[in-house]
């Protein structure tokens, strides 16, 4: 289906103007930069490579804030370098540059401050924060395998030895056994944690962050994955894997760590992962399926789809889909060409900006 054909079957509750949507006629991408424009063959979309697959790009795990909208510029690592080190990219000129000495860093682990002039990441086991302007190196904590920050640094939560605790320090121990991953609730009361149940099934588990004895409580658990919190921080929202004989829905839930209440959001087209865009009305995800590894847009007042691109990544868990803070943009990183590099789509005329 052509994208003209996609756009005369949309919802106006997409904002779409199909005359605003199509292609326009841009300005030539910066020269010496490792910027390509792409027309996708599914939907004649223009995609931008931002990155070459001559090395490998990996951008950080979707939940994390890794775009600055005010100085357009992404943070990203690759092993250009002969190991895994953390890059800025300028979004205007796609000029690169290195955020200081690193041994190797842990690519999902990179995430911006609430200022976006600070980048913090896992250096190995080493948890640090590089100053963007200066590239000055601190150290905060050792023997880390994950983080995660609220709305201020007394919020940060750390995993070490499969313990949770608060503080770099790590001098509160709020739980034990957990997986290496940890989510703090956006108003910073409390974190999202996971624990592995068995082959293929977790547990999504959420702890107090105050209180003497702060008491643990089961989210949801079976065949789940992609956890966010949704932008007000009152519900998880996260993909359930449904069988159904020999067919495998994967389907939108969310829940509510105050009573428990698990329910349905939305179904989608195989999603193999996702994001929320900034006021969670419009989902973006990457479908598993074989005959159509392909980007979606959902909207989930109306739960109607539109496709943006294909992605044509061997793993499509790994495609990981994000929009940008002001949800103009989605970017998502594919090994279509060889190597995983980094993409973008514009979506500005297709959803509103937050």
């Amino acid at each position: 289906m052509t994208r003209r054909a996609m756009l005369a079957l949309l919802p106006t509750s997409l904002h779409l103007a199909a005359e605003q949507s199509l292609p326009r006629k841009s300005k030539p991408l910066p020269m010496g930069s490792e910027l390509v424009r792409l027309l996708d063959p599914v939907t004649e979309m223009p995609v931008t490579r931002l990155t070459s697959p001559v090395s490998n790009s990996f951008l950080p795990v979707a939940a994390n804030q890794f775009v600055s909208t005010k100085d357009r510029f992404l943070v990203f690592s690759s092993d250009r370098t002969g190991h895994n080190a953390p890059f800025r990219l300028d979004l205007r000129t796609g000029a690169l540059s290195q955020l200081g000495p690193t041994d190797d860093v842990c690519p999902p682990s990179l995430c911006l401050d609430a200022s976006n002039r600070i980048l913090n990441l896992l250096d190995r086991s080493t948890l640090k924060e590089i100053g963007l302007n200066g590239k000055r190196i601190h150290v905060l904590g050792e023997n880390v395998t994950a983080f995660s920050f609220g709305s201020s640094t007394a919020d940060l939560v750390v995993v070490s030895g499969g313990n949770l605790y608060l503080g770099a320090n790590q001098s509160t121990k709020l739980v034990e056994d957990v997986a290496g991953w940890c989510m703090v609730r956006p108003a910073g009361s409390g974190c999202l944690f996971g624990r592995e149940a068995s082959a293929g099934e977790r547990e999504f588990w959420y702890v107090p962050l105050s209180g003497a004895q702060p008491k643990t409580t089961l989210l949801a658990k079976g065949r789940i994955s992609n956890p966010y919190w949704s932008p007000d921080g009152r519900s998880v929202l996260f993909l359930r894997e449904i069988s159904d004989g020999n067919f495998t829905r994967s389907v939108i839930h969310e829940v509510f760590p105050e009573t428990c209440q698990e329910q349905h959001v939305t179904n989608t087209s195989q999603f193999a992962s996702f994001a929320p865009n900034a006021d969670g009305s419009v989902f973006v995800g990457a479908s598993r399926s074989k005959a159509q590894p392909v980007v979606v847009l959902l909207l989930r007042s109306s739960r109607r789809e539109l496709t943006l691109c294909e992605h044509g990544a061997k793993n499509a868990a790994a495609v990981s889909p994000v929009f940008s803070p002001d949800s103009r943009r989605v970017y998502f990183q594919s090994d279509r060409e060889g190597k995983s590099a980094l993409y973008s789509v514009n979506v500005e005329s297709l959803i509103e900006s937050t």
